[in-house]
């Protein structure tokens, strides 16, 4: 099965900048969507960014609107590693974030969307 290992997150203060890397025990190609979730304490895990490859030359993006602007996702396909660059960051940032992956060209912003899960890595935002 696919596996998949996030890395970056720790401790930052408000207005500072983290990037987040997810590593993909298979080619990232074959993982034509990727996303970023988060979930911070008392809340449902909640849509941040993904990224969708067609298969050729072309990518889409989504993001969450109270991301939007600040946060970056990007693909690495020869690395089989996906990126979050997360700036401007805001305590209420502050949250569990994981790495999803899926095998279908349509899978963009829902959790059930998404077949693969990396293991999640803190982000701690202070004021």
């Amino acid at each position: 099965q696919v596996q998949l290992v996030e890395s970056g997150g720790g401790l930052v203060q408000a207005g500072g900048s983290l990037r987040l890397s997810c590593a993909a025990s298979e080619r990232t190609f074959s993982l034509y969507a990727m996303g970023w979730f988060r979930q911070a304490p008392g809340k449902e895990r909640e849509f941040v960014a993904s990224i969708r490859w067609n298969g050729g030359s072309i990518y889409y993006v989504d993001y969450a609107d109270s991301v939007k602007g600040r946060f970056t996702i990007s693909r690495d396909n020869a690395k089989n590693t996906v990126y979050l660059q997360m700036n401007s960051l805001k305590t209420e940032d502050t949250a569990v974030y994981y790495c999803a992956g899926d095998r279908s060209r349509t899978t963009a912003t829902k959790l059930y969307e998404y077949d693969y899960w990396g293991q999640g890595t803190q982000v701690t935002v202070s004021s």
